[in-house]
């Protein structure tokens, strides 16, 4: 839900950056990528998501040039999911965005409180399920 709440700000920002083809459900996908090159099996493990899903949202990344797929130099038959340019402009405008909504938290809830929301959001988020 509080995802969902920022998604209208994150789209506006992502097209006053030229991103008018990058929807916000794609950003989860792109983090991972940070660190270099992965496999999608590895993308659909660590995102909870199917292979299905996560090579439908390679595909309109791909088209949109946000990622590319690369042959595996460790495994010629495997390819690599990795960032461009663009994809790593993307991500760039993201952590924007994400900074421009904890100044806004940090504005109404003051300091104590987010680092109390950041803790509980931390907590909440590493328990088992």
């Amino acid at each position: 839900m509080l995802a969902r709440s920022q998604a209208t700000g994150l789209a506006t920002r992502f097209a006053a950056a030229g991103h008018t083809d990058l929807r916000p459900g794609h950003a989860p996908l792109l983090v991972p990528l940070l660190a270099g090159g992965r496999h999608a099996s590895d993308l659909a493990e660590e995102l909870g998501v199917s292979r299905q899903a996560v090579a439908q949202t390679v595909a309109a990344l791909e088209k949109a040039d946000y990622v590319e797929r690369v042959t595996d130099p460790g495994d010629g038959r495997a390819k690599l999911i990795r960032l461009t340019p663009r994809g790593r402009s993307a991500l760039r405008t993201m952590r924007a965005t994400a900074l421009a909504v904890e100044e806004q938290w940090r504005a109404s809830l003051g300091e104590a409180r987010l680092r109390e929301l950041r803790t509980l959001l931390v907590m909440l988020l590493t328990e088992p399920g």
